[in-house]
This record gives structure tokens, sequence and C-alpha cells, in this order.
């Protein structure tokens, strides 16, 4: 006898220690969560640095919808819906580019200064006695009810009603801080473009994967043990390896060193994987970037912002951030079993180029499907989406370390690495949206 009837009661997907597998695979709540979720939630646009120059702007999208991020003529940041108030074409193509002094509809011509409004619409007279006329508030472009930023990270929500920006990043804003602050000049900027993959299944699965301390030694043995027995044979120290063999290395670190690297989860679902040590805390030390940042911040503020090491941090429901690599990765939901992730990179201004070099480095061996890491959860992502697809197993277990900890001041809590209560957090902030 099944124990759950009815997908659309979202008060019952989500049990205390587990969730129900329809979550993952029924396309039908999947289109729900693109209104329910990614309309209803801060989700992040871009970085400022992808639009310098007023009239350079930055198209993507927030779920299903079509935005674009321009930068005015007064230096402002503005998020349109990207689409023109005549026939509905989008004004740009996604990805970066440079509109000059005004947007134009490349399907019938309407133009639209940089604040949106309309400026001119070609043989104006065949619209005598209607509406359409420039500066018509009605033929504006559309903007998203909120745009904030943090750092020159731009966040962008679609619905009027929700969490202020800062009441929703919470805590997590502090690991977006240590990201900036490991700039000796206290900016980043992104640095090239984006690498792009997509992986056959649901979102859900990449976003708790980022956190999920329990798969490492076994999806990744085969890299991490070909590393260590290259170490091994090398005989040499760990500070004199090649930045590769030190990335890879970890990944074969047993349940007890994930552990205590620790965690933290927060309010709205966000949470940390590491903190005082992960993955990336015993990488060998460039001695060019660390002396740049005891010039800039003194030799203990240095060693404080340093010595703060996460695996990744989630902003839910569409950002994992890393910033001891001083990458981010950006969740784009094409179907029930399709998400495509950017990874964007970024430049520490006043380091040198070789923390830059690291960056691509890690980014293409662990990130990229191409890479000695990736591939190996691209073939776990589909055996999980095909797995979940039996209806005589409909519940997923989330029950590791399930007694509650103390909240601190913040309200974050911390938790062991292993965890499941990152996971638990996310669903119960996916529960309140669903529901709401």
């Amino acid at each position: 006898m099944k124990t759950f009837e009815n997908p659309f009661d979202f008060s019952a997907c989500v049990r205390p220690t587990a969730v129900h597998h329809s979550v993952y695979i029924d396309p039908a709540i999947f289109e729900i969560e693109l209104t329910r979720i990614f309309e209803r939630s801060w989700i992040y646009v871009g970085h400022e640095t992808q639009i310098a120059r007023p009239g350079d702007y930055y198209a993507t999208r927030i779920g299903r919808h079509p935005v674009v991020m321009v930068r005015g003529n007064d230096q402002k940041i503005r998020v349109f819906f990207n689409r023109c108030l005549h026939k509905g074409a989008q004004l740009v193509g996604e990805g970066c580019g440079t509109a000059g002094k005004a947007l134009r509809c490349g399907y019938h011509g309407w133009i639209y200064d940089l604040n949106g409004a309309l400026r001119s619409v070609p043989a104006r007279g065949g619209y005598d006695g209607s509406a359409v006329r420039p500066g018509a508030e009605e033929f504006a472009l559309r903007s998203v009810a909120s745009v904030e930023q943090h750092h020159g990270f731009v966040f962008a929500r679609i619905a009027t009603e929700g969490p202020s920006f800062r009441d929703w990043l919470g805590p997590l804003a502090g690991s977006l801080d240590n990201f900036v602050a490991r700039a000796p000049a206290g900016e980043v900027e992104v640095a090239g473009g984006v690498l792009k993959y997509e992986y056959a299944c649901n979102l859900k699965f990449f976003v708790e994967n980022t956190l999920d301390a329990l798969h490492p030694m076994v999806v990744h043995q085969s890299a991490a043990r070909s590393a260590r027995e290259v170490v091994a044979a090398s005989g040499a120290d760990k500070n004199a390896l090649a930045f590769e063999l030190q990335a890879l290395a970890p990944f074969a670190g047993s349940y007890t060193f994930y552990d205590d690297m620790g965690a933290r989860v927060m309010p709205h679902g966000h949470a940390d994987l590491g903190g005082a040590a992960s993955i990336h805390s015993n990488y060998e030390e460039d001695p060019d970037y660390l002396a740049a940042m005891m010039a800039a911040h003194g030799e203990p503020r240095a060693r404080e912002i340093l010595a703060l090491s996460r695996n990744n941090s989630l902003a839910y429901p569409s950002l994992m951030f890393k910033a001891p690599m001083q990458l981010l990765r950006v969740v784009r939901p094409l179907a029930v079993d399709r998400t495509l992730i950017e990874t964007w990179h970024f430049r520490l201004k006043g380091a040198p180029a070789s923390m830059l070099a690291r960056t691509l480095a890690y980014s293409t061996l662990v990130n990229s499907s191409a890479g000695m890491v990736g591939p190996d959860d691209h073939q776990i992502y589909r055996q999980l989406q095909s797995g979940l697809a039996t209806s005589q197993i409909e519940w997923v277990e989330m029950s590791r370390y399930s007694g509650a900890g103390e909240a601190s001041a913040d309200g974050s809590i911390g938790v062991k690495g292993t965890s499941d209560a990152m996971f638990r957090g996310q669903f119960a902030a996916w529960q309140t949206l669903m529901c709401a």
C-alpha cells in the first residue's frame, strides 16, 4: 500500500528525515517549482564587473523568465524582463554584450533608454490615437520586483513579497565576505567567459551533491587514489607537489576527515561545508599572494581571512560558491531531468596572476565535464535519476545525524560534515515556498 498518494500535497512530500521521490522526477512538480521556488526566492543574476560601463548588459534567466541586467548612464544596475513591449521579442541574446546608448529590438526597431523608458518607435505616425508613444509608462521595459547587491554580486527577485535580501542572505553573508576579503585590494572581478555543462538530472541532485561529504571517497576514488599513488611514488613533500595532485588527493579523505571539517545549516536552505578545515586547507601557500595579503591587511588579519576554508557554500536554491578557489556555480533548471550549470571564475584584485591560474586549473580539473572528477558526478546523477523512477521505493532517506543542534546567535547551526541536516534544511525551505 502506498504511503503517499497526492504529489501536489507538498506538506506531505517532506518528512522529518525523508522526502518523497516524486520531488525529483515529476515534471508537473518541476514546473510548479519554477514559479514557487525561482520566482519567490532571491536568485543570483551576475556580478557587477560583467557590466562595467554604461550600456553593458548581461542576459540570463530566472527560472523560465529571460532577464537582462543593464548598467545605466547613472551607473545604476537594473534588471529587466528581456522582452520588447511590442511583440514580445527578446531584446538581446543570452550572455554579455554592450548596447551602447540604448536597447533596440531586432524585430521592429523599438528603442529603449538604459533606464527602460521607451525612446522611439519607427513610423510613429501610424500609432496616432493609440497609447503607443515615447515615454509611455505602459510600454516601458518591465523591471523585476527587487534588485540587491552584496560586494558586487547582484541578486533579483520576481515576487513582490518575501523576506528582505539581508534577512534572506543571513549568516551566509560572511562566506561571501570571505570570498571578497581574499583579494588584497578588497575587490573581485569576473575573469574570462563561462564554463557550461549540462547534467542529465534534476537540479536538486546537483545542489545537494555540492554539500555531500559522504560521496567523494566513493565516487571519486579512482582519481584520488591515483593522485595519492603518484605522491607516494615520488616521495615528494606535499608542498613540492604539483597543484593538481594537491587538489585531487583530499577526495580520498576518510569519513572522519569530512566529519571533522564541519558544516553550517542556515535559514532559507543555505549551508556551508567546511570551516577551519576543508579539502582546500592544505594547499601550498603562494608566497607572492601571501605577501600581498599581509601588505594589504597585516599578518594577523591576512591569516584570519585565509584560515576560513569552505568546500562549498550554498545560497539556496541556485548558487554555489567556493571562496578558497574564487569560483561560483549557478544552477539553470531546464527540465525535470536536465540541469545546466554555469561556472564563473574570479580574479582577486591585487593578487598575482598565479592565483587566477590556480582557479582555472582547479575548475578544469574538478568541475569540467572533461576533467578527472566531474565525469564521475555525471554518471552518478544519471543513475540517481534512473533509480528513482521506480514507484516501488517511494521515500528518499535523509536521517544521518538527525539530532537537532543548537542555533547560534546568527541563526546558523553547526553540524558534522557528513550530516544530512544540510539537505533537510534545503527541503524545509522547499516546503515553505511550495506551500506558501
